[in-house]
């Protein structure tokens, strides 16, 4: 088959296209380069057919989608961003984008999607109390945060809460802009879905890691953070206590993840979507991956800081049992082998 990647040099999109073209697929990249996401202009893997240009672009969409038989969009500004003002970038790029790329498959009679999307749709994750059973807690208090109280307490009695894994079919309750934008980018997929009968997979990628990540920059994961601070002789600062759960998993695992989800799409019955969290299975504190990496390094031992952000979740993290067990897709790399490679292996220059 002919795939259309879009952001295709991106970080993931680059070990997509590598495991697409390893599969024996054909392979056509659109990339538009962003200066937020790359600094340098980055390799195009062999054997893509490669088209520098936006997804917003509809004549430039139009083109790209000749001769396509499926596509894995994986173009998207990522990350909390710098404040606010970060909004309507996002929502261009993100949600705009989006609608462009749906309306040229639309057109072009393409009707197989594989979405990048993300766990930050669920917003916190799944909480038990002792006394009420699962709840979900209100939003993070400024006040709270202030004083180090970072754990959400039950909404009802206020003890304290275990968390727990969510599953795709739990409520979706976005609390970041980023957030925001990958939950309106699968109703746009759904909408489409229904509207052309077409079908779709939509990838709830957790904290996705590995070789090429870029550098430090105001969009990078907390993995590259800290991965940048100890290339550059600095403690990993890790925020709030550095409790906070999450599911660090490859970028290699995530790429079969579209394989397999590629491979799954004619399966679906037309004009649907089928949501896939895409996590390793291992849960670790944020504070238990920052000193793997610092011991991996050889670097400085990581500072807990007590810093917050307001957008951030306390706890996120997902069981991927949906993906095993109707695609057949397990993660190939364990957390601490992942840590290890990752900690001397080459980053992007952003």
């Amino acid at each position: 088959m002919l795939i259309l990647v879009t952001g295709g040099a991106g970080f993931i999109g680059s070990h997509v296209v590598t495991a697409l073209t390893g599969a024996g697929h054909g392979v056509r990249v659109l990339d538009a380069l962003l200066p937020a996401a790359h600094r340098t202009t980055p390799p195009i893997p062999d054997g893509a057919d490669f088209r520098h240009a936006d997804v917003r672009d509809a004549e430039a969409m139009a083109e790209a989608l000749r001769g396509v038989d499926a596509v894995c969009h994986q173009a998207a500004m990522v990350g909390l961003g710098k404040d606010f003002a970060d909004a309507p970038a996002y929502v261009g790029c993100n949600d705009l984008g989006t609608a462009v790329l749906l309306a040229g498959m639309a057109e072009a009679g393409v009707r197989r999607l594989v979405l990048a999307s993300s766990m930050v749709v669920y917003g916190e994750g799944r909480y038990e109390c002792p006394s009420h059973g699962a709840v979900r807690p209100g939003p993070r208090r400024v006040a709270d945060l202030e004083a180090g109280r970072f754990e959400p307490p039950c909404p009802r009695c206020g003890e304290p809460l275990a968390p727990g894994l969510v599953a795709e079919d739990a409520p979706l309750d976005p609390r970041n802009v980023y957030a925001a934008t990958k939950l309106a980018q699968e109703h746009l997929a759904f909408a489409w879905a229904r509207a052309v009968g077409g079908r779709v997979a939509s990838l709830r990628y957790h904290n996705v890691y590995g070789p090429g990540m870029p550098r430090d920059t105001p969009y990078a994961g907390v993995a590259s953070l800290f991965r940048s601070a100890l290339e550059r002789g600095e403690a990993p600062r890790v925020f709030e206590d550095g409790g906070q759960r999450r599911d660090f998993v490859h970028v290699r695992d995530v790429s079969g993840a579209n394989l397999a989800a590629l491979d799954g799409l004619p399966g679906l019955p037309e004009g649907t979507t089928r949501a896939y969290n895409v996590g390793s299975g291992e849960p670790h504190t944020v504070g238990e991956m920052a000193a793997a990496l610092a011991e991996a390094h050889g670097g400085r031992t990581p500072v807990v800081t007590g810093e917050y952000r307001l957008g951030d979740v306390r706890h996120i993290t997902a069981s991927s049992r949906r993906l095993h067990d109707e695609l057949g897709w397990k993660p190939q790399v364990a957390f601490g082998e992942g840590m290890a490679e990752f900690a001397t292996a080459s980053l992007r220059a952003g």
